[in-house]
């Protein structure tokens, strides 16, 4: 080894152990120094890091914050075309006690354009429990601005198996909504809610559709028999009755309607009249002043199980199963049996026998169609000329 190289070592190993000695002195000193401003705001971010965290929020939310700018713009757009329903409606419950026979009803309605030959007119849309048997007299619309509409609703049609009422108005400066597709409306779909709940004038909530299809609710007497309902978990509360659920593009795709409910209030279980069903029903209203529904005239089988289904052939329960016919019926004329599955309606599936009377309804009186039936374990396709419906029938 050089002898330069030795100094050169001893030396180091000489201020390495200083720097030891130093750094254990240094550890002592810390040790014995009291609680310093840091230990006791723990936790709390100074001024610099909040700032800090400030800005990585802004970053983090922007995506959500433009999500919510398409929620802000939708309410804007629809909210001018809502309004407040007050209407002194018979109260049957209250005559059946021997008390005052009216009872003040409060729900919501969408107001919207007229088509072809109405195009020129406005009409609110609304449900037809909202306003039940009441008078335009006995009407009070009140608009978005707090206008109240004057003169009374000109007109005003209800259609008891739907629920849907409609009423024409007119006013300066009215803001139509516009009507969507129902069709279209998948689940998970984002929609909001606009109305009145317990009074408060547009209030808007906001959820998805939950789910479609419902039929066969139980809706306290109110003799609502063609349903098809969306179920949604927006907020829905007693007075958003006849108020509008609405897509993100800003369109109607139905009228809420109900909620189940153990306490009387939103448990997130809403359900609205879908568009395409509320304006085929309205539409007549408008134009002939009463709904014309076609007629099959077959009752069906209301316990369809997969018992009975794997008897006839079918893998599950399916389509709507034919228990009798009327006579001299559209389903007597296509030679229709008891015992033969309707599976669909001009190629639209059959889900039930709730789904049948839908589909049957929707078509017009006279009109012509093929019916798809599982007979003797074999498919087959009949055509018939759907009637009216009588007005005593119970039957499909």
């Amino acid at each position: 080894m050089h002898p330069l190289s030795g100094i050169l070592l001893r030396r180091c190993r000489y201020v390495a152990a200083w720097l030891l000695l130093l750094g254990l002195a240094a550890g002592v000193a810390l040790a014995q120094t009291p609680a310093t401003p840091v230990s006791k705001t723990q936790g709390m971010p100074s001024e610099e890091a909040q700032a800090k965290l400030y800005e990585q929020l802004d970053a983090q939310t922007e995506f959500l914050r433009r999500q919510s700018e398409v929620i802000k713009t939708v309410a804007k757009l629809v909210g001018p075309a809502v309004v407040h329903i007050e209407a002194d409606v018979d109260n049957r419950r209250s005559l059946q006690h021997g008390q005052n026979g009216m009872v003040e009803e409060a729900g919501s309605g969408v107001i919207i354009r007229g088509q072809g030959k109405h195009k020129d007119r406005y009409y609110v849309l609304t449900n037809r429990h909202v306003i039940r048997g009441a008078g335009p007299e006995s009407i009070r619309v009140t608009l978005a601005d707090q206008r109240m509409i004057h003169p009374l609703p000109l007109r005003v049609w209800e259609d008891p198996e739907t629920d849907v009422a409609v009423m024409e108005i007119e006013a300066p400066y009215l803001v139509p909504a516009r009507i969507g597709k129902s069709g279209t409306v998948e689940i998970g779909d984002f929609v909001l809610a606009v109305g009145s709940p317990f009074g408060l004038s547009h209030s808007v909530t906001f959820g998805i559709v939950s789910a479609k299809n419902r039929r066969a609710l139980q809706l306290g007497g109110t003799g609502v028999r063609f349903q098809d309902f969306i179920q949604t978990d927006a907020a829905i509360n007693p007075g958003n009755s006849g108020g509008p659920l609405i897509n993100l593009r800003g369109e109607v795709i139905g009228i809420n309607t109900a909620i189940a409910s153990n306490s009387g209030g939103s448990e997130g279980i809403g359900f609205a009249i879908p568009s395409d069903m509320f304006m085929h029903a309205a539409g007549q209203l408008i134009e002939k002043g009463k709904v014309d529904r076609a007629f099959l005239g077959v009752t069906l089988e209301k316990t369809f199980n997969g018992t009975m289904a794997a008897q006839l052939g079918l893998p599950r329960p399916m389509g709507a199963l034919v228990k009798e016919l009327s006579p001299d019926s559209p389903a007597a004329a296509a030679k229709l049996r008891p015992g033969d599955v309707i599976l669909a309606v001009e190629s639209t599936p059959v889900m039930d026998d709730n789904h049948l009377v839908n589909l049957i309804s929707f078509h017009k009186v006279g009109e012509e169609v093929a019916l798809t039936i599982f007979r003797d374990r074999e498919e087959m396709t009949v055509k018939t000329q759907l009637a009216p419906r009588p007005a005593y029938d119970a039957q499909q």
